[in-house]
């Protein structure tokens, strides 16, 4: 089971446990679930209730319900890149050609169905709690949650917009050496499931970006999102007139890459359990490198 143990300190002696676990983020949901699923509230060994006063001293452990991994995930053994792993979140570093979740055209071959079969392989019951998704063909660094607390956690941080995302592009045309911002709401096209536009009712996107140099027609460009709109940079790129290489969707040819020229190169949070600011990095695939060679 997914624990968490904590030591009480001064500060915290004479707290109720129900409030010192609200400090601690622990949500009244999964206090419920650790009522009625099977998990337990301990303070130095002892089984207690949400009641028990807080002692200088005490030892408390909060033992989370047995996670049961969905049907609808098949197991299989596809190799993963693992940046980073400990008991709490995983960081993998994606290759193209994976989407990150089954879908009605991918039901098979994605980072979920590869992170079921590694955790079954490892002896660890869990459903997959990807924190920072990446499309289909775009590579790079993803965050993946180990338990369903965890992914609560950075969910917290995500909507402070605490997860920091670095990214590389390839982009068509010449842009001028120097840094940008594109402040453009992004919305889902009236004419498609899958295509976002830049629209006036759609949602606020913001993207900062600084281009690196300039080969053959095309722009190496380095770009931080605000924001976490689906698509959000392709969308962006397209609207400056700068669609990114490979990127179809968008406006992009594939005369000198098979695929959208996107790599998430840098990913950086603050771990919630920790308590400890990670970054990773990670360098261009081979195929976005060799765009950029002089």
């Amino acid at each position: 089971m997914f624990t968490l143990k904590y030591v009480v300190d001064e500060v915290d002696s004479g707290k109720l446990l129900r409030e010192f676990l609200k400090e601690k983020q622990i949500s009244k949901t999964a206090l419920t679930e650790i009522k009625f699923f099977g998990g337990g509230l301990f303070a130095n060994n002892e089984r207690v209730t949400v009641r028990y006063p807080l002692k200088a001293g005490d030892v408390i452990m909060v033992q989370f319900p047995r996670e049961i991994p969905s049907d609808d995930v098949v197991p299989e053994a596809i190799p993963l890149n693992i940046v980073y792993e400990d008991d709490y979140l995983l960081v993998i570093d994606k290759p193209a050609n994976m989407a990150s979740i089954p879908s009605r055209e991918h039901r098979r071959g994605t980072l979920a169905n590869a992170l079921l079969h590694y955790y079954q392989s490892s002896g660890y019951e869990a459903t997959i709690h990807i924190v920072t998704r990446l499309d289909r063909d775009t590579t790079g660094l993803m965050l993946v949650a180990k338990h369903r607390h965890a992914h609560h956690l950075f969910s917290l941080q995500q909507k402070k917009y605490a997860i920091n995302r670095r990214y590389e592009a390839i982009a068509h045309g010449m842009l001028e050496i120097g840094k940008g911002r594109i402040e453009a709401p992004i919305g889902r096209k009236d004419t498609s499931i899958i295509e976002r536009e830049v629209r006036s009712d759609g949602q606020q996107a913001i993207t900062n970006y600084e281009v690196l140099g300039s080969y053959r027609d095309l722009s190496h460009v380095s770009l931080k999102l605000e924001t976490g709109r689906t698509h959000q940079i392709r969308v962006h790129m397209a609207h400056l007139g700068h669609p990114l290489a490979g990127d179809t969707l968008y406006g992009g040819k594939k005369n000198q890459i098979a695929r959208q020229a996107l790599h998430s190169c840098e990913l950086s949070f603050y771990h919630p359990v920790r308590e400890m600011q990670l970054t990773f990095h990670s360098n261009l695939p081979e195929d976005m490198a060799n765009l950029v060679k002089k």
